[in-house]
């Protein structure tokens, strides 16, 4: 599976190419596409995926890495 995520500043993560869309708990959620905008501001209506909230309260978010270094999973 080869996927591309790429953070929009101010604005969703949009994902591309060949990918899974997972719960917690492990069931699949059907995103309906093959490229598709996740939620980062925490707003939306339709979460996990983006519906444009953001736009109305001016959520600010950068493309860059601003928190500590992931951990490693496993």
């Amino acid at each position: 599976m080869t996927s591309i995520i790429t953070p929009y500043e101010n604005g969703p993560l949009i994902i591309r190419g060949d990918f899974e869309l997972r719960t917690p708990e492990g069931e699949v959620i059907d995103p309906g596409r093959g490229t598709i905008a996740l939620c980062r501001c925490g707003k939306s209506a339709v979460k996990p995926f983006c519906d444009g909230t953001h736009k109305t309260f001016r959520f600010k978010a950068g493309t860059g890495r601003n928190s500590p270094e992931p951990r490693t999973m496993g």
